[in-house]
């Protein structure tokens, strides 16, 4: 894969809207100020792409648009990381302006950058695997640099540092707590701090002897199947299979399969009919492990493990739940196709390689 520069103080970081023009709301003014100032404070330079603050009806409207911005930021050499304003439903619609632009391909291969969000956000890091690139599954402008709360939720920081530099490859624990879902997003809301538990189950293994060991590749449960059976766009299928954006199920050998699902927190009646349609694709006999991230607000939680382990139907393929990543708040980030190692029964993931590049100027 290739990796992207960790970034310096004085970088500037682009953000995109690639799905949701929720960001560029008037309802959301507080947040563009709120995260705009945080970033600001770690030393970086927020730059909002053209198109990123025109507002939901213009976003959606308009793929091509946020499809633009993200080959701006690429081709643009002060730019040196890329963050998504939030996630949505209908980033499909990007693909096809990204992969027939030449150029845009050849700037993502000769100038990467580090690139991180999650939910919908799923289909654009498959497709920067398909070219190659590193990209991370991890926090959004608007979820975790605009929270209204007093800061930055601590676990999430940390984790997000990591693309400055600041113990990049340290293991990946659970937190010690985790934290409710806002109800109000409001001016009114600044500064209130949101509900947190203490964490009483960390990692839950599920299944599996012995370590797992491979390169991580999956994203957000929903996202995935939309793009198996079109569930809410009927071109999306179609969009799919012409850009190859599920990877055929050999490139799943041997991977560590990380799934999470989204805030809709689906029934687990369809949970189960959503993990069945991705069994269908073969994926989890080539794989060495899963990994299921925490459900949000931990509504059933106990349910999907159950599911899981039923539908996979494999007492031998480690499943490892209840991971800091996706929806749930905290989060951490997961670097698509980093070979990382969770020891039999372990409680935190090790990577295994370097995942950016110390050497190379992205410039």
């Amino acid at each position: 894969m290739i990796k992207p520069k960790v970034w310096q103080k004085g970088d500037k970081i682009a953000i995109v809207s690639l799905s949701s023009g929720l960001l560029g709301e008037a309802f959301c003014q507080h947040n563009v100020e709120i995260g705009a100032k945080r970033l600001k404070e770690m030393g970086l330079i927020p730059v909002f792409m053209p198109h990123s603050l025109k507002g939901m009806a213009f976003v959606k409207n308009h793929p091509e648009k946020r499809a633009t911005d993200l080959k701006a930021a690429f081709l643009d050499p002060t730019i040196k990381g890329i963050l998504c304003a939030v996630g949505g439903e209908d980033a499909f619609l990007t693909i096809p302006y990204l992969l027939e632009d030449p150029e845009f391909i050849a700037a993502v291969k000769n100038s990467p950058k580090i690139f991180s969000g999650f939910s919908d956000t799923t289909v654009n890091h498959l497709l920067f695997y398909q070219l190659g690139l590193m990209t991370y599954y991890g926090p959004t402008f608007l979820t975790d640099l605009a929270d209204i709360g007093p800061e930055m939720l601590p676990y999430t920081k940390k984790n997000f540092q990591r693309f400055l530099g600041i113990e990049p490859e340290q293991a990946i624990r659970a937190s010690a707590c985790w934290y409710e879902e806002r109800q109000d997003f409001s001016i009114a809301a600044i500064g209130e701090k949101r509900i947190a538990h203490e964490e009483h189950n960390g990692f839950q293994w599920l299944q599996g002897e012995g370590a797992i060991e491979g390169e991580l590749l999956g994203g957000c449960l929903e996202s995935l199947v939309d793009l198996l059976i079109s569930a809410r766009f009927p071109e999306e299928k179609v969009i799919a299979e012409k850009y190859q954006l599920f990877p055929p199920d050999t490139q799943w050998q041997g991977k560590v399969i990380f799934l999470e699902t989204s805030e809709e927190k689906p029934h687990p009646s369809a949970f189960k009919k959503m993990l069945r349609k991705l069994k269908e694709s073969g994926i989890f006999k080539r794989a060495n492990g899963v990994l299921f991230g925490k459900p949000q607000d931990e509504v059933f939680a106990k349910e999907y493990d159950q599911i899981l382990v039923e539908v996979i139907a494999n007492p031998a393929l480690p499943i490892v739940s209840n991971i800091n990543f996706g929806h749930a708040y905290p989060r951490t980030i997961l670097p698509y196709g980093a070979k990382i190692e969770i020891k039999e029964n372990g409680t935190a993931i090790h990577f295994k390689e370097e995942i950016f590049d110390y050497l190379k100027s992205t410039d």
